[in-house]
């Protein structure tokens, strides 16, 4: 893997126990899973819900930078995600729905601005092109 710019990176290892995965970053370690109805054991979220996850982390940080910078009373910022597949859409598009909640003392002026911040998070940004994934089996060592 040749990149310029490495964003983030993630291990995962699972030992047999249904789809109950531990996901290490660094030195931080959490859980994915699927629900029972799949025959998960709800352990943790599941991939989809970390990749939701990533975009509402991602907006709020990017929201509270700016906002901190103009020093407005933002007060708290809540995000919520929905992911819904291609299949279930219209347009034939995976589909992030995004609503954002302030609680702060903001104008209707600086709250669509700060919608436009949100817009320009990294994952966001991310999101928004086209990737490639490319993905190998690393070689044994006897």
């Amino acid at each position: 893997m040749e990149a310029t710019k490495v964003l983030g990176t993630a291990e995962a290892q699972n030992t047999g126990n249904t789809y109950t995965t531990q996901l290490t970053i660094g030195n931080h370690t959490l859980i994915a899973d699927e629900p029972k109805a799949v025959g998960g054991q709800e352990m943790g979220p599941t991939p989809g819900d970390y990749l939701c996850m990533s975009l509402a982390s991602c907006k709020a940080i990017t929201l509270r930078m700016y906002a901190q910078r103009k020093q407005w009373e933002v007060g708290e910022i809540r995000i919520n995600v929905k992911l819904v597949k291609s299949d279930e859409e219209v347009a034939g598009l995976n589909t992030f729905y995004c609503t954002i909640h302030f609680t702060g003392n903001l104008s209707e002026e600086q709250e669509k601005r700060l919608l436009e911040i949100a817009k320009k998070c990294p994952i966001d940004r991310l999101l928004q092109k086209p990737s490639a994934i490319e993905t190998v089996i690393e070689q044994r060592r006897s």
